[in-house]
């Protein structure tokens, strides 16, 4: 996988953690009375139970999401010998670090974007080409074919 892939992942990852740990607090968070205008909120069934059950939630998954932010990763070729804690870096930083880094600045980049826009569309008009070469081919096949399947429908058995 491709280290922009990866660091796509790592990404998804931690926002998906995020996601869920936002949406599962406000979806068990109980009742709570927004202003004096507004009635009192209906009492649950088991209040100590659903409040020790919400109180342990954050904590929970808010460890996991740092977790998953700080998940390690071990320089290569230093794998065996990952004991020293200089050899790890966090996964995220270490992918970061791993991308080519831009020589020339922006006017380099969107020259290397107009160049590679023009060998796209240079390769575009080739293939179109090619398949307009192919849709003759295949036009004058299927004539071949009809007159061919015609011929044999139009001869006749010897009585």
């Amino acid at each position: 996988m491709d280290i922009i892939s990866q660091l796509q992942e790592q990404v998804n990852s931690i926002a998906a953690l995020a996601f869920n740990t936002i949406g599962t607090m406000q979806r068990d968070a109980p009742p709570v009375r927004l202003s004096a205008n507004y009635p009192e909120p209906p009492p649950s069934a088991n209040p100590t139970e659903e409040t020790a059950i919400f109180s342990e939630q954050p904590k929970l998954m808010s460890a996991a999401l740092v977790k998953a932010a700080k998940q390690m990763y071990c320089f290569p070729g230093k794998r065996k010998f990952c004991t020293k804690q200089s050899h790890w870096t966090l996964l995220f930083d270490a992918l970061v670090a791993a991308l080519p880094i831009s020589e020339g600045g922006e006017e380099a980049q969107l020259k290397k974007i107009a160049d590679l826009q023009a060998e796209n569309d240079a390769v575009g008009q080739d293939l179109q080409k090619q398949l307009e070469a192919a849709e003759k081919e295949l036009k004058l096949v299927q004539e071949l074919f009809s007159q061919a399947s015609d011929g044999c429908l139009n001869l006749k058995m010897p009585d």
